[in-house]
């Protein structure tokens, strides 16, 4: 029988397509092309099909990277409309991403090295059959 994709994804907190802790590395890539907004972020996030984007997780999480000095925020206020809280990348924000991206690209190559062991296995066995 043969299962959809979510159901295989079950093991990955219920979400399907969800990698744990992703949104970090997206939103500091996003706030390293230029400082935001939260509901700006919720917004291309969204657009981006981020798994398990929800305001709740995006400001926990916001508020988790300025903790750790990763991201730093300040209120701008404008002539129309309620003040917003602007978030911006720091430098101790750029070197986390980097090591995201480290940390990405070894996933990327053992996901490949298992998917070219799965393909050849799957080519052998199918000439036996």
């Amino acid at each position: 029988m043969k299962k959809n994709k979510c159901e295989l994804n079950k093991f990955q907190d219920g979400v399907c397509g969800h990698m744990r802790g992703f949104i970090q590395p997206n939103l500091l890539l996003l706030l390293l092309e230029k400082p935001a907004h939260g509901y700006e972020l919720m917004e291309i996030l969204s657009k981006k099909n981020i798994a398990g984007m929800d305001p709740g997780n995006l400001y926990r999480t916001l508020r988790s990277l300025e903790k750790s000095q990763y991201v730093r925020s300040s209120w701008e206020t404008g002539d129309a409309g309620p003040s917003r809280r602007i978030y911006e990348i720091t430098e101790q924000g750029i070197e986390y991403l980097n090591a995201w991206v480290e940390r990405i690209r070894g996933t990327r190559s053992r996901l490949a090295n298992f998917l070219e062991e799965y393909e050849k296995t799957m080519e052998r066995l199918t000439k036996k059959f």
